[in-house]
């Protein structure tokens, strides 16, 4: 909204572009995430089950670390129902930019278990290493149930990752992230059962240490996506906006940006823009609804909020 404060001069309060419409994304989204969230807790849970089973049965400290590394995804998956539901709550009087970063915040929850089980497994595979290793007694039937969950593992992930880019939800890609070092622990898994029937008193412990470290590297790789959420980074280049607008012909300068993205991916800018000091108050409203309509055009989803001031050196 704009209006006439002084003779010649726009009052410089905001415009929004496509409020309602990002919010109505935001919100209608969140049942399909808690939905999504739901299956895969299903497959989870079948997995720890296996892995407990079989490390339990086995003796092997790798496959024990990766029933841990399966506990902590049910765990992620239930906290992620939660978190999702807040997030996708409308904006209050409270949280006038709404409720997004609920969201954000439960991916780094996940960092959290994950840094729980790094250590965790870490200390059991040094231990266990310095105290010169053991062997582990895996059946035939042991590997082929841990194989089975590799490829849940693997399908877990592909569709994990796939909702997640459609729905634009940054905690389910962050457990997507989780998910897949899932895999690669549970090569490890095999590997250890394997080599392991064969005497290799070592292997376990080393294989348990390098379970850890790929734990550690997924939890770096979550942060690294959070934080410039979290901490509002900026997400556009101002130079990059000034190009945009500079060919809308009335605008003499444009100054103040900042933008930021939510954890959905919505584009926040606000900016300033400077015209002549004659212009009337229904053509600098139009010049406010022009540079919405072009961020949004560029970049999708957006909140954009525009101030409107008279350049004084310019009068027409």
């Amino acid at each position: 909204m704009t209006e006439l404060t002084r003779v010649g001069e726009v009052d410089t309060m905001p415009t929004i572009a496509q409020p309602e419409t990002s919010r109505t994304v935001r919100h209608g989204r969140s049942p399909a995430v808690r939905r999504v969230l739901s299956y895969v807790l299903l497959f989870n849970a079948l997995v720890v089950l296996v892995k407990l089973v079989v490390g339990v049965r086995t003796g092997s400290l790798t496959v024990l670390g990766a029933a841990l590394e399966s506990v902590l995804d049910t765990l992620n998956n239930l906290i992620g129902m939660l978190l999702v539901s807040i997030a996708a709550r409308a904006p209050d009087e409270d949280h006038p930019y709404g409720h997004d970063k609920f969201e954000t915040l439960g991916a780094l929850g996940i960092v959290g278990f994950l840094s729980i089980s790094c250590f965790e497994l870490m200390r059991e595979g040094v231990t266990s290493l310095l105290s010169g290793g053991s062997t582990t007694h895996a059946a035939p039937t042991d590997v082929a149930i841990v194989v089975a969950t590799l490829f849940v593992n693997a399908f877990v992930v592909w569709y994990e990752r796939r909702r997640g880019a459609q729905l634009e939800s940054a905690f389910l890609l962050a457990d997507a992230e989780h998910t897949r070092s899932d895999i690669l622990v549970t090569l490890l898994a095999l590997a250890s059962l394997f080599l392991g029937r064969h005497g290799g008193r070592r292997i376990d412990a080393i294989l348990a240490i390098a379970v850890a470290l790929i734990i550690a590297f997924s939890g770096w790789a979550i942060l690294r996506r959070s934080i410039p959420i979290l901490v509002d980074q900026r997400a556009v280049q101002a130079d990059e906006l000034r190009r945009i607008i500079a060919d809308i012909p009335g605008i003499v300068e444009v100054r103040g940006i900042r933008s930021r993205y939510s954890a959905s991916g919505v584009l926040f800018a606000e900016l300033t823009i400077a015209v002549p000091g004659a212009t009337p108050v229904d053509r600098a409203h139009a010049l406010a609804d022009r540079v919405e309509e072009a961020l949004a055009s560029k970049y999708g989803a957006a909140e954009i909020t525009v101030h409107v001031e008279p350049a004084w050196g310019a009068l027409a």
